[in-house]
């Protein structure tokens, strides 16, 4: 069996590329990135306890509950017409 096959580079490669080769301070933007989030995030736990969407500057940031807090699990593009449900649901990989 050929181990073959066209090369891909994994998020995580990318991510490490961006941060040690292209000089991007990773940690500097998730801290903006939470910061920008911050005020959803509090009128969004206000009312539940459970997933919900933040859509800000054409982004739909998915935003998942697990035993360490709330942790935003994805980043997907405001489509029209995609439903909260469907955003939840394409959030978990599947």
């Amino acid at each position: 069996m050929s181990r073959g096959g066209e090369l891909r580079v994994s998020d995580h490669a990318l991510l490490r590329f961006l941060d040690r080769a292209a000089g991007l301070d990773v940690e500097a933007l998730r801290t903006r990135i939470e910061a920008s989030l911050a005020r959803a995030h509090h009128a969004a736990s206000s009312i539940s306890d459970s997933d919900y969407l933040i859509t800000a500057d054409g982004l739909v940031f998915v935003v998942r509950r697990n035993d360490d807090g709330p942790v935003v699990s994805t980043v997907l593009p405001k489509i029209k017409g995609v439903t909260r449900a469907k955003a939840l649901d394409r959030g978990t990989g599947k």
